[in-house]
């Protein structure tokens, strides 16, 4: 399935937000009216899509390196918690 006008708007402001200073929660509520925790629960099902890889490789595999370091940060401090 295509990609909607909301992915590639995402996919555009994930490239571009910085451009447009100021804290990225912020603009991420101006520009889509949406709380930073939804934001993100929808654009990391938008990186699994082939359609936004087709659409900007470079992005979304930069983009989805920085989750998997993310989570694996986590994991990490996750497990160092759970043995004390």
């Amino acid at each position: 399935m295509p990609l909607s006008d909301r992915d590639r708007a995402f996919l555009a402001f994930e490239g571009e937000w910085r451009r447009h200073g100021g804290a990225k929660e912020e603009a991420i509520r101006a520009e889509f009216d949406l709380a930073p925790a939804r934001y993100y629960q929808l654009l990391g099902r938008l990186l699994d899509d082939p359609e936004a890889l087709a659409h900007d490789p470079m992005l979304v595999r930069r983009l989805r390196r920085r989750r998997d370091e993310a989570a694996e940060q986590h994991r990490t401090r996750l497990g160092r918690t759970a043995s004390r």
